[in-house]
């Protein structure tokens, strides 16, 4: 079974908010899924995303793919993160 680690999109309309989950590759974007491991909402001032890194890290050990645009917010988070630490 290949694994993906994708983003859910719900919330209503002109107001998306996203739930980061793992999932199997042949599931629909907002169908079934293995785990949730966040939550991301872009329309506040500062972009607000929640991952539980332990699972992350153990899902991508396991040979999940994570999607494009994840990939992109997570880099940017831990860039953010490291600005606010220096």
């Amino acid at each position: 079974m290949a694994v993906k680690i994708r983003m859910k999109r719900f919330g209503s309309k002109n107001r998306p908010q996203w739930r980061i989950v793992v999932s199997d590759a042949k599931m629909p974007r907002d169908g079934r899924f293995i785990e949730e491991i966040g939550y991301y909402d872009a329309l506040p001032k500062e972009d607000i995303l929640v991952v539980k890194q332990d699972r992350l890290e153990y899902w991508v050990k396991q040979g999940a793919q994570m999607s494009v645009a994840l990939k992109s917010l997570v880099r940017r988070e831990k860039k953010k993160t490291a600005k606010k630490s220096a």
